[in-house]
């Protein structure tokens, strides 16, 4: 799919793999995924361990929402990561970064006060295929 890497001089530089913005060609079909946590599907139960244990099960449970779209990581253009701790963003980063080649999608990444389960990261992702 043919996406538009948008970037300016007049805004900050990424400072992870991630982009400041991708347009969409309209032809493209849009597809929202829910925020994905370290729940393992196998067992029901929250991956124990570090924030790198924790997102890399997240995006495994990701890599299994997008093959079941037809989609892959290729084809994410916006991620939203929500972290308990902002103290975990570098772990977090680096292996978001192993999953998010280039070009990267446009990411927002925030803290928040709990989330679901007590665990430590949440992930959403906004994937656009050719319709």
């Amino acid at each position: 799919m043919p996406i538009e890497i948008i970037r300016t001089a007049d805004a900050p530089f990424p400072v992870g793999p991630y982009n400041q913005a991708i347009a969409v060609p309209a032809s493209s079909k849009l597809i929202y995924l829910a925020g994905q946590i370290p729940l393992n599907p196998h067992t029901g139960k929250v991956e124990a361990g570090d924030i790198t244990i924790q997102t890399e099960r997240v995006l495994q449970n990701i890599k299994g929402v997008l093959t079941a779209a037809g989609a892959s990581f290729k084809d994410v253009v916006k991620t939203t990561v929500f972290l308990a701790d902002m103290a975990d963003f570098a772990a977090m980063n680096a292996v978001y970064a192993q999953y998010f080649l280039d070009p990267a999608p446009a990411r927002s990444c925030v803290q928040v006060a709990k989330l679901p389960l007590n665990v430590d990261v949440e992930i959403e992702c906004i994937v656009a295929l050719s319709a």
